[in-house]
């Protein structure tokens, strides 16, 4: 790594850095420190044009299909080198393709670091960089077996404090971003906050984890966003009141906590206090994982509106017949508030359910 650093600094450069960017962002940062080569993340997919724009990027690589189309035209204005290191994409502009092979990471690697040198030299002097001085820190790497370390290994301490009512329920907010139903990650960052505010522990993942980040849910400056008993309950964990969890096919690994608490309780999935949430769902993954909420057993609030309105009998399942299946259905609301407090209710009604304070 050396070397490499000493290869950017002699083409005119102050070193080399490793920006993540949406999902393979969130892999990194959910796995390593950041340090001075990784240092960070910019965003989910809708800041990936800002980040571009402010001229500090030489390549782009791209191994996720929620790579914008148009992007090709901020590779032009800024010289950026656009790169596919997955067969699914190909964006107009694309300039190489690396395809990911496992064997091959070292070798891949040194390609992309080459081709970032090559385009410094290339750009400097011609384009000019201007980066917000605003950051922000996340706690990031959260995981059923973290949870469990940071409770000493048994699940005893989370139940007494949902039991005692100082944590409600837990929510998991999976989402992507979208401008469909209003501005960048709104209705994510409005929900989560409404959500912490009801002593409602939020567990999050995907483009919506990016958003509560960003806005700073994920740290513990956050605690004093949340409720009473939320709030008391992450100030002696000295956990932030939203745990970031990953990317959006993380959700396994949310349900592997969520199965491990029932089989705790001895209970089945839909008599837990929880509930699943993407206020700004987008594409195919988003819809995988709501199928897969409603199928193992939650209570599932999705905004916008799915693309299934046509359908009366279909909409009539996924919002009423299928819980008599699963325990499972659709929410539908574009209002955090109004969102907020239905999942409180539900919430409440399922803490009836166990007995539990109602406080």
């Amino acid at each position: 790594m050396a070397e490499v650093q000493e290869r950017a600094k002699a083409a005119g450069a102050k070193g080399l850095r490793v920006v993540g960017s949406i999902e393979t962002g969130q892999e990194l940062i959910q796995r390593f420190g950041m340090d001075e080569v990784f240092v960070g993340l910019m965003g989910n997919w809708l800041s990936i044009e800002p980040l571009l724009a402010t001229g500090t990027v030489d390549v782009l690589a791209m191994d996720e299909n929620c790579s914008p189309p148009a992007i090709d035209m901020y590779a032009e204005k800024y010289q950026i080198t656009l790169v596919s290191i997955s067969t699914i994409i190909g964006v107009p502009g694309l300039q190489h393709k690396i395809p990911y092979q496992p064997a091959e990471v070292n070798a891949m690697a040194d390609q992309l670091i080459n081709l970032s040198i090559e385009n410094f030299k290339k750009r400097k002097g011609k384009i000019t960089a201007k980066v917000l001085k605003i950051t922000q820190k996340a706690i990031a790497g959260f995981s059923t077996e973290a949870v469990l370390e940071v409770l000493g290994n048994k699940l005893d301490p989370l139940v007494e404090v949902i039991a005692a009512g100082k944590i409600k329920g837990i929510v998991a907010l999976i989402s992507c971003s979208t401008l469909r139903n209003g501005p960048q990650d709104w209705n994510t960052v409005n929900l989560a906050k409404e959500l912490i505010k009801k002593d409602i522990l939020v567990v999050s993942a995907g483009c919506g984890n990016h958003a509560l980040e960003v806005a700073g849910l994920c740290n513990m400056d956050a605690v004093e966003m949340a409720g009473k008993g939320l709030g008391e309950i992450c100030g002696a964990l000295k956990i932030p009141p939203v745990l970031s969890f990953g990317t959006c096919t993380d959700t396994g690994r949310i349900s592997m906590l969520v199965t491990a608490l029932a089989d705790h309780l001895d209970v089945d999935i839909p008599q837990l206090p929880i509930a699943v949430t993407a206020p700004e769902w987008m594409e195919q993954k988003a819809t995988i994982d709501g199928v897969f909420a409603v199928a193992y057993g939650a209570y599932t609030y999705l905004s916008p509106t799915p693309f299934v309105t046509g359908a009366p009998q279909l909409v009539k399942l996924l919002t009423q017949d299928v819980e008599g299946l699963t325990g499972g259905k659709i929410a539908l609301g574009d209002d955090p508030v109004e969102v907020a407090n239905n999942i409180e209710a539900h919430i409440m009604a399922k803490r009836k359910g166990l007995g539990l304070s109602e406080s």
